[in-house]
């Protein structure tokens, strides 16, 4: 028997107030983010998804962490405000606007000094890390046909029990409908089946936002 809860506007809404008070400081990144981009603001994190983040990074005693796509900043501020003081993360993306935002409501959020903007494609970014390089905590939250390749790179840099997040895994459901055959759909459903099957990995995926995997690696 399926168990499962279908969300409603009211729903949700009980949810968000049923989680710990959201620093102000992301509340105001999430207003700017939405006064000045309009419809792109859909591309930042839900809120329940950057607490859970945050969470998470606190749970695993996480240090060194790494992030593609990052937008106006808001998961890279979740994440980072849960690294301890000597953490890191080092943060990709292409668009120089967009993470000017961000770059100012870290300084505003007192992390700057924990975070490394990293400005280019992130396949070249990541493939330039050294072999060595050890993260513990990974998101991924950019173009949809490369996170495979993001996935290949960073599980190598990865500690044994470290963990990968990929954003999006659910596609507004598209994936499940095998009539849907675009390019980033497509992308998402090989992802999702290869990581299932994926032996240096244990998997969940859950319906919080679009759709979130959690991958660890063994």
């Amino acid at each position: 028997m399926d168990k499962f809860t279908s969300l409603n506007a009211d729903l949700y809404r009980y949810i968000l107030e049923h989680c710990s008070p959201r620093p102000q400081v992301l509340n105001e990144l999430a207003a700017e983010t939405a006064e000045r981009f309009g419809p792109l603001s859909l591309m930042q994190i839900s809120p329940e998804q950057g607490a859970f983040m945050g969470l998470l990074v606190r749970l695993m005693e996480a240090k060194n962490a790494i992030e593609v796509g990052t937008f106006t900043g808001y998961s890279a501020l979740c994440v980072a405000m849960a690294l301890p003081e000597d953490g890191r993360l080092i943060c990709c993306d292409l668009n120089e606007e967009w993470t000017n935002v961000a770059q100012r409501f870290w300084e505003k959020a007192g992390v700057a000094q924990k975070i490394e903007l990293r400005l280019g494609p992130a396949i070249d970014t990541l493939r330039s890390l050294p072999d060595d390089v050890l993260f513990d905590f990974a998101f991924i939250d950019a173009d949809k046909e490369s996170y495979l390749a993001y996935f290949e790179e960073i599980l190598k840099r990865l500690r044994p029990n470290g963990v990968v997040l990929f954003d999006n895994v659910l596609w507004m459901g598209a994936v499940a409908d095998a009539a849907i055959t675009d390019p980033n759909t497509m992308a998402l459903r090989e992802l999702n089946d290869r990581l299932a099957r994926d032996p240096r990995v244990e998997v969940v995926m859950l319906p919080i936002a679009d759709g979130l995997t959690l991958a660890r690696k063994r």
